[in-house]
């Protein structure tokens, strides 16, 4: 996993890895837990490759649980890569409800994650 600092401010921490980096609940907090020690940041970037499968399977309820625990410790992510492989009504409309808050977004590339991690 590599971590590069980017943002206006070089607040928001990038994470570059081909690994399973949320597997489940314990793994997105280490995740979050070792971002911060690492960088002080609490904004990251994460690609969707990252992120276990089930995550994307609302009925798992990790999405739920990931979340809640990343809004109770201020961390704010922005996961980027292709939504469209999904036909969960369900699970869009949880990605529209995320990206019209200030907390989780989900988006298609990059530098758009980054885009809207500097705007909250």
């Amino acid at each position: 996993m590599n971590i590069v600092t980017m943002g206006d401010n070089q607040n928001i921490a990038v994470i570059r890895s081909n690994d399973l980096l949320i597997k489940d609940l314990q793994s997105a907090l280490d995740l979050a837990m070792t971002v911060s020690y690492e960088t002080g940041i609490h904004n990251f970037v994460l690609p969707k490759t990252c992120i276990i499968n089930d995550f994307f399977v609302l009925s798992t309820r990790l999405a739920g649980e990931v979340l809640q625990k990343y809004i109770n410790y201020s961390f704010k992510i922005a996961v980027w890569g292709d939504y469209s492989v999904y036909n969960s009504k369900s699970l869009h409309d949880f990605i529209y409800e995320s990206n019209h808050g200030n907390d989780f977004f989900f988006v298609g590339t990059e530098s758009e994650a980054i885009e809207k991690l500097e705007k909250i």
